[in-house]
């Protein structure tokens, strides 16, 4: 199953670093290194408010399906989560970068009414 195609009502985008290390010497002297390729850290925060109780089972469905904080997925072609973002879909993509997404944690489900509830979705980008 896919990440479910539903338009968020907020996102929050961490792009995260290039894993570089800094070391001074007691004179102030700074030595940098870069110990990989590929920026680490990025962070994926997602709110679906008030939506069906349905459409939120899909998130649940979805985070089951990838054995939870287990394993990785990538968003399909449709613009689902990045949908809305008015600049380039690569800038704000774990995929672009040679990562992967996977949950941080289980997705949050708060019931609003009968019927309805909010999701909050967190990812992190992996290798």
């Amino acid at each position: 199953m896919a990440f479910p195609d539903l338009v968020p009502t907020a996102r929050s985008f961490d792009p995260g670093n290039w894993p570089v290390r800094e070391y001074r010497a007691q004179d102030g002297a700074e030595v940098r290194l870069l110990y990989g390729s590929k920026r680490t850290g990025m962070t994926l925060s997602l709110s679906y408010d008030n939506i069906s109780d349905a459409n939120a089972e899909l998130f649940l469905h979805h985070f089951n399906e990838t054995w939870g904080t287990y394993n990785t997925f990538v968003f399909d072609g449709d613009p689902g989560a990045k949908a809305g973002w008015g600049g380039s879909p690569q800038a704000i993509g774990a995929e672009f970068w040679g990562n992967r997404w996977r949950y941080a944690e289980p997705p949050k489900v708060v019931s609003v009414r009968p019927g309805r509830s909010s999701v909050t979705v967190n990812l992190i980008g992996v290798f």
